[in-house]
């Protein structure tokens, strides 16, 4: 069969890219070990953040997910594993300065855990999200409609009123200093143990299925705010009107030795960060703890659609 110069030109051009991709992977020493949180959203960005470095000629050992905060925390700064994704919010207790309003500010909080973490750890973070994936409380509609349940103010008013109320939490969200102890700092109210179900990971698709379902007297999950499953179990997050929780911008964070050989990771990952807008982490969410679709699935059509990954 011909082939016009046109067609040959290209396919010139995909095998040189190619083989460009190919070399640069053989030049590097080790692969860069990629990991996440063990939730729905670290699952997510764990697997873009694999997707766009092998779509860049990088190899990479894919350990997505790896396990909850205080794991994949550990594990960086051992150096077992080199990137994931990380939220800025969690620098107020990584460096036990809760109190320090920085972490309130989206901006603030990026560059306070950005230069701790650089100056004490060698660690780098990138481009962050323009989204707030901060802790919440969401509640059953019908326990909100019932009980005219708007805001955290309000849930201490149904408390103190010994009315109904089980919420279904992870271990991190209720012993963690910057989740439920914050809320109940500021709001005045305490959940007893017999308020609360505690179940094991950090996934809150499993908590807030839990509230759904009524599982054991439940009616009330923690959440974040880019979960996709808030509507679609007919759930309605309680307003923090008092400012309780940091900022949660999701970012990659990179161990700087592997930045320093790798220099190209950060102009790789930063495109796809910037769409990271909260409505379409949401949207992307519910497609995997709504649907049913996989994680990496989900990862590459929105890179593919993004124009970022072929």
């Amino acid at each position: 069969m011909t082939v016009s110069n046109g067609t040959a030109g290209r396919r010139s051009l995909i095998a040189g890219a190619a083989t460009l991709l190919a070399a640069r992977a053989a030049a590097q020493p080790r692969p860069i070990v990629v990991a996440s949180k063990i939730d729905t959203e670290g699952g997510l960005l764990g697997q873009m953040i694999a997707l766009l470095l092998e779509a860049n000629g990088l190899r990479v050992e894919n350990r997505v997910p790896l396990g909850p905060t205080r794991i994949v925390r550990t594990a960086i700064l051992a150096g077992e594993i080199d990137l994931y994704p990380e939220y800025t919010g969690n620098g107020a207790f990584f460096f036990q300065m809760e109190a320090d309003p920085a972490w309130k500010d989206a901006g603030a909080g990026f560059e306070k855990v950005r230069d701790l973490d650089a100056q004490r750890n060698d660690i780098v973070w990138l481009q962050p999200a323009p989204a707030n994936n901060t802790w919440a409380i969401a509640v059953r509609a019908d326990l909100a409609r019932t009980h005219r349940l708007r805001t955290l103010e309000d849930l201490a008013t149904h408390l103190a009123a010994g009315r109904p109320f089980k919420l279904a939490g992870s271990a991190e969200f209720v012993e963690s200093p910057a989740a439920l102890p914050a809320f109940q700092r500021a709001y005045g109210f305490t959940l007893t143990p017999e308020r609360l179900l505690v179940l094991p990971g950090g996934d809150t698709a499993v908590t807030m299925r839990a509230a759904a379902q009524q599982l054991n007297g439940v009616n009330a999950a923690m959440a974040y705010g880019t979960d996709g499953g808030i509507a679609a179990l007919d759930l309605v997050v309680l307003e923090d009107t008092k400012g309780a929780q940091p900022v949660y911008a999701p970012a990659p964070v990179i161990r700087g030795a592997v930045l320093r050989a790798e220099p190209r990771i950060a102009e790789i990952l930063a495109p796809a960060f910037r769409t990271l807008e909260l409505t379409v982490l949401q949207r992307l969410n519910a497609r995997i703890a709504v649907e049913g679709q996989p994680a990496r699935a989900v990862a590459r059509a929105h890179l593919v659609a993004a124009g970022l990954v072929r």
